[in-house]
Formats: structure tokens, C-alpha cells, sequence
């Protein structure tokens, strides 16, 4: 089967979530990444629980068909040996804190002397310019600090953050895009680039329509829960057996089959619901009205009868309900890996497995903990230099 990026070489010398996100989707595009670790590995082998066996389900969510390298980069023979790497590769990844590279001579400046091919990606928390700089962050704090907590949660609830690390994962995303934007230019220029992308900017940039609101009108937006800030009904309601689910309503023609649907007059003659416009300025007493209305039957009658009538209803699902849904069982969306301590491991699959002919497939199972250490450097060094290395505390071999 082809793949997109077949002898695309990536350095990968990130941690966490960001970086390596964004390198697991490269791997599954056909990429070969190498995983710079340090000699105690990755902070998330150790986040958990959940493990599974001794391997942290944090970890094996986002290293999938990577190589393991173990190295002490406080060590001069360590930095060498990963300038070597970088020397070679065609995409760097790194998200290390503003200027810490430098010392190491990794930094952008030292490697594109070498390889002015390179495609450098900077993961940091607010860039490598600006007054907030140097200072630390992680995705939390920046769902807080770019306003998206403040739009999260019930209108008279504390701030919320989003149930997962979302400004990460965007920020992952987005990467990918640069390095992919940043790889094509160079097919034309013969050049490589630096990418300084921010959590910060990121987190700024996702905010979208609630941000433009904000320019439109100067008015701070609001936390609205499930609700939409500028679309009546698109929520989520609670049906008579207690099951909810969450309806989207968003044409003047899709409220009216929903009144049709829900047999009320009101909904159908009501001047004050004809229009979004109109909605939205009679929106409590319309949410009160369809709130009545569902509790009148089971939510499986509403997901039927809705959906029926060509609108926007789905089941509020716990995770196992989501993964056990026909749909996401026939669309594939867990592959199973053999893993060389687990045996068979399942993993989230990767959506862009669907592309005609160049899809996204796993080139193998996250890495045990310098799994790949020798294989690597034997390439450029000797078996005496490589145990030399070892004895020192400058690199490590997997168990």
C-alpha cells in the first residue's frame, strides 16, 4: 500500500502530548520518526494509571510506530550524536522550553547550518518571541489564558476546562500542517524553515466565532454550557427516561420539521419562534417549552423521529457507548497492534485512514523504552563505540 511520506526522515525530540501527536500522525502518513528519549524516557510512561501492563495508556496514545533512542543530552557525546541525527533528518519536532536547544547546539540556528534543508518545528507555550516567551505552560493554564475556560461551563458555574487536552491536540494538528506546508515549498525552493508554533497562538486562533463576536460587538462572550451562542435550540436535552441527547436545530426550516415532529402548534404558529433571530430573543421561554415536550417520551423515540425529519440529533454517549456505536465499529476506528510486552493492544485509529490511496495505517506499535537505541546509532557507529556509550550513561539500550 503507498504511503503519502515514505522516506520522509523526522527527529522527534518532543514529549507529552503536542509534539508527539503530531509525529504519530506523520508516522501513520509513512514518515520515519526517530523518538529522541531521555535515559528515564518520556514524562508520560509514567503518567497513570491506567497501564497496561508496564506501559502507561498515555504514552501508547501517541508514539505508535516510532523508533526509541535513548539519550543523555547534559552529555557533549550525547548532543553529537542527536546533531548527527538532525543532520540527517528532513523534519525536526522539538517542544522544548524557548532557548533550552541552544545549549545543546539543537537549537534551529546550529542545525540549519548543517542541514539547510531542514523543516524545524518549535512546539512552546507562547513562542519564541514576545514577553511571555520563557514562560512555562501547559495546556490548561492556556485554556484559561487565551478565554476558552471562560466560555466553558453552565452561565452560572465556575470556569471549566474542556474534558481533554483540546488546545494540544489543534496545536499537534496544526503542526502537522505547517511541516506538511513547509515540506511541499521545499520541493519548489530546495529550502527548509523554522515553524514557531505557540499553545498560545493556537488556542487564540480556535476560538473562532466566539472571538469574531467579541470584535464585532465589544461584548465579552458568555459561558453557555451546551447551548450555542447564536443558534435556538442547539443543546442538549433530557429525554423521559433520563437519557439525554443533543439537538441542532439550525435553519428557520429545520425548526420548523422539528414543530411538526414534536406535533406542537406552539412551536409551529408562535411569531416569536419564526425566525433565529426571533429565537433567540424569546430563548428562554422557547428551551423551557422543548424541555416539556421532551420529557414526554424516551430518548430513542426523539433520536428516531428527529433524525427522520433531517435534523441534527445524537445520543449524549459515555466513551464505550461512542466506541460501540455500529458506526464507529464500521468505520474502523481502533486498530489492533501486537505490541512486544502487551501482545495485542488496541489503539484510536487514525481518521485519515480513509484517503483513496494513500491512507493512514500504523507502521507499528508505541516503543518500549530505547527500544531502538542500537539499531540507530549502529548506523554511524561502531558496536565497541555504542557499548562504550553505554557504560558512560550516555545513551541506553531497551530491556
Amino acid at each position: 500500500m503507498n504511503k503519502a511520506l515514505e522516506g520522509i526522515k523526522i527527529l522527534d525530540i518532543s514529549r507529552i502530548l503536542a509534539g508527539p501527536y503530531c509525529t504519530q500522525v506523520l508516522s501513520d502518513l509513512g514518515a520515519s520518526v526517530t523518538k529522541v528519549e531521555s535515559l528515564t524516557g518520556d514524562d508520560t510512561r509514567k503518567l497513570g494509571p491506567p497501564f497496561i501492563g508496564s506501559e502507561s495508556a498515555y504514552f501508547l496514545s501517541t508514539n505508535r510506530g516510532k523508533k526509541s533512542v535513548c539519550v543523555n543530552l547534559k552529555d557533549e557525546r550525547g548532543q553529537k550524536i542527536v546533531q548527527h541525527l538532525a543532520a540527517e533528518a528532513d523534519v525536526v519536532v522539538e517542544n522544548f522550553k524557548t532557548g533550552d536547544l541552544a545549549r545543546y547546539g539543537l537549537d534551529y540556528g546550529s542545525i540549519v547550518a548543517t542541514n539547510p534543508g531542514v523543516v524545524y518545528a518549535s512546539i512552546t507555550g507562547y513562542g519564541q518571541t514576545g514577553a511571555r516567551a520563557k514562560e512555562p505552560a501547559v495546556d490548561t493554564t492556556l485554556q484559561g489564558m487565551t478565554g476558552l475556560m471562560s466560555i466553558t461551563g453552565e452561565r452560572d458555574g465556575p470556569p471549566v476546562k474542556a474534558g481533554l487536552a483540546v488546545i494540544d491536540m489543534l496545536t499537534g494538528q496544526l503542526a502537522v500542517i505547517g511541516i506538511l506546508s513547509a515540506l511541499r515549498e521545499r520541493d519548489v525552493s530546495g529550502k527548509g524553515q523554522h515553524i514557531d508554533l505557540s499553545l498560545f497562538d493556537v488556542g487564540l486562533m480556535s476560538m473562532t466565532n466566539v472571538a469574531q463576536n467579541y470584535l464585532a460587538t465589544g461584548e465579552t462572550p458568555l459561558k453557555f454550557g451546551s447551548e450555542h451562542p447564536q443558534i435556538v435550540p442547539f443543546q442538549a436535552f433530557q429525554a423521559k427516561d433520563a437519557g439525554w441527547f443533543m439537538l441542532a436545530a439550525v435553519n428557520d426550516d429545520q425548526f420548523r420539521r422539528l414543530g411538526e415532529v414534536c406535533n406542537s402548534p406552539r412551536l409551529q404558529s408562535d411569531p416569536r419562534y419564526v425566525t433565529n433571530a426571533d429565537r433567540m430573543a424569546n430563548k428562554p421561554e422557547l428551551i423551557e417549552l422543548l424541555k416539556s415536550i421532551f420529557v414526554s417520551q424516551e430518548r430513542s423515540y426523539w433520536l428516531h423521529k428527529i433524525t427522520e425529519a433531517g435534523i441534527s440529533i445524537a445520543p449524549i454517549n459515555t466513551v464505550e457507548e461512542a466506541l460501540g456505536d455500529p458506526q464507529a465499529v464500521f468505520r474502523g476506528v481502533e486498530w489492533h497492534l501486537e505490541h512486544p510486552t502487551i501482545g495485542d493492544l488496541p489503539v484510536m485509529a487514525n481518521a485519515l485512514q480513509h484517503m483513496s490511496r494513500t491512507p493512514a495505517q500504523p507502521q507499528g506499535p508505541p516503543p518500549l523504552l530505547g527500544e531502538h537505541t542500537r539499531e540507530v546509532l549502529q548506523e554511524f557507529m561502531s558496536s565497541e563505540e555504542i557499548e562504550t556509550l553505554v557504560l558512560d550513561g550516555v545513551v541506553a539500550l531497551g530491556s
